[in-house]
């Protein structure tokens, strides 16, 4: 196991440094890049199955104890999301190379390596069992997703890079805060320490770390009210850096939420994460139908999105959690590829702006294939991802008997699926004006091969729906339970 964690965080670290050393040589470089992305996402599988076979995994980095070093704990939780997040990035890599040549592609030279250096953040932030390394992990994130934001100089990337950096580091400052707070209160920054002192705290404080970090995880997840940076942030960047920020940047906020709070026992907050949870599904989808840029529209539903999760987090409930988990699995690549199919619609037509194309299905069906199946997951229809994924959460809410939060939920795929209608009415139907094409130069056939390849995989968990809700649940009951993760971790 100590091999796959290295594997997983310090190899695409290597590869970033040694691709920036042969940037000169694109070839070598993106060979380099590729190597360290899929040893990782090859590392993150293997890790699964072993996890899932054996029970958790506990790396004391430095042989230290829980009170003093850094532990790497690989439960199932965290076994299960990391496949599939550095997997995303290894297929935007691929995506990106066809790219490189347009005016949408990422500067190769850098976007390749700090994308390593993003994979090496993604994994420490899920693998880590203390509060400060994951503050560690989110910093690695923060700056090598602000390079990558604005690396292009572009006025409008600078502009919203800004807005993005200044939010983070809001959440960077309050996240210190509580650390310091926390520490003080406790005496340990460890989280399997924390699941046992901080319930003997009195219920004030108690709340009051609950409250304190929901802020911190919830601006980096984009829960209402703290959304407004996202929406003004990730059209502005290159398609394959939004495909990447959307599939994962604000999952890891949820998923630390998710880590924390039910570690934690933070069951009291489950009515205020409700409501936010509705609020969030309800504006985050109607931002989406308000639009009229494909990318624009698929950012506004990251918002939406997470409101089923917060959604499935609030019920605090085994089955609540089950369905958080399983969304979470689902939506990272759904998410990821409606993106790159956007980067594939500028590359042909020259915009991604409803009012500038249209016509697509018929001069490039292949496109509207790719766009159809994560936009109908994204949407909740059968038989794809997101309808088992959001009927395990509305499912758990029917099961807690709370109505307002499941007609939400409804009232949110609704709202979901006009704005998917909206696109594909915009940019797909009526006839081709062959006028308005304007195909970049770029290796096509490799950018389709990616985003079929993203494609598949929402297919693969759809089919896999029923062994992916199993290892939810037992995640969860982990989770809700948390003896076997604070045993590992103490003894």
């Amino acid at each position: 196991m100590n091999a796959l964690v290295a594997i997983i965080i310090v190899g695409p670290i290597i590869g970033a440094t040694l691709g920036l050393m042969a940037r000169d040589f694109p070839r070598r470089r993106d060979a380099i890049t590729l190597l360290g992305l899929g040893a990782a996402s090859a590392a993150a599988f293997a890790m699964l199955v072993d996890v899932a076979a054996n029970g958790t995994s506990v790396v004391r980095v430095g042989g230290w104890g829980p009170e003093l070093g850094i532990v790497l704990v690989a439960d199932l939780f965290a076994a299960l999301v990391l496949p599939v997040a550095l997997t995303i990035i290894f297929v935007v890599e691929l995506f990106a190379i066809g790219q490189r040549r347009t005016a949408w592609g990422a500067n190769p030279e850098l976007a390749g390596p700090l994308l390593g250096v993003l994979t090496s953040g993604v994994g420490l932030a899920m693998l880590t069992g203390d509060l400060f390394t994951l503050f560690v992990a989110f910093e690695l994130i923060l700056v090598s997703s602000y390079v990558l934001l604005t690396h292009q100089g572009q006025k409008a990337q600078v502009g919203s890079g800004m807005t993005y950096v200044v939010m983070n580091l809001f959440s960077s400052t309050l996240f210190l805060f509580g650390l310091a707070f926390v520490y003080a209160a406790t005496g340990t920054v460890n989280m399997a320490l924390l699941a046992e002192r901080i319930p003997e705290l009195s219920d004030g404080v108690r709340l009051g770390i609950g409250a304190w970090f929901f802020v911190v995880f919830g601006t980096k997840a984009a829960v209402f009210p703290l959304f407004s940076w996202l929406p003004d942030s990730y059209p502005t960047a290159p398609t394959t850096i939004t495909a990447v920020f959307a599939g994962l940047l604000t999952k890891i906020g949820i998923y630390a939420m998710i880590r924390f709070h039910t570690l934690m026992g933070m069951d009291e907050l489950g009515s205020i994460m409700l409501i936010l949870a509705g609020v969030t599904m309800i504006v985050g989808a109607l931002g989406a139908l308000a639009q009229s840029d494909v990318k624009r529209i698929l950012s506004f539903h990251i918002i939406s999105q997470i409101g089923y999760m917060l959604m499935g987090l609030g019920l605090f409930s085994v089955a609540g959690t089950t369905g958080a988990i399983l969304f979470l699995v689902h939506h990272m690549p759904v998410k990821t590829v409606l993106f790159l199919v956007g980067g594939l619609i500028e590359n042909d037509r020259g915009t991604s702006r409803l009012e500038k194309t249209g016509g697509l299905a018929s001069r490039r069906p292949l496109i509207a294939a790719l766009f159809a199946v994560p936009a109908l997951s994204l949407a909740g229809l059968p038989p794809f991802s997101g309808f088992v994924a959001k009927f395990a959460v509305v499912s758990a809410g029917i099961e807690a008997a709370n109505t307002p939060i499941v007609i939400a939920a409804l009232v949110g795929g609704v709202l979901t699926l006009l704005s998917m209608t909206k696109i594909w009415l915009g940019v797909f139907w009526g006839e081709s004006d062959d006028d308005l094409a304007n195909e970049a130069p770029g290796n096509r056939p490799l950018m389709l091969g990616a985003t079929a390849l993203a494609v598949a995989g929402t297919i693969t968990i759809s089919m896999l729906a029923g062994t992916l809700f199993d290892l939810s649940e037992r995640a969860a009951i982990d989770l809700r339970s948390d003896t076997a993760y604070i045993e590992e971790v103490t003894s």
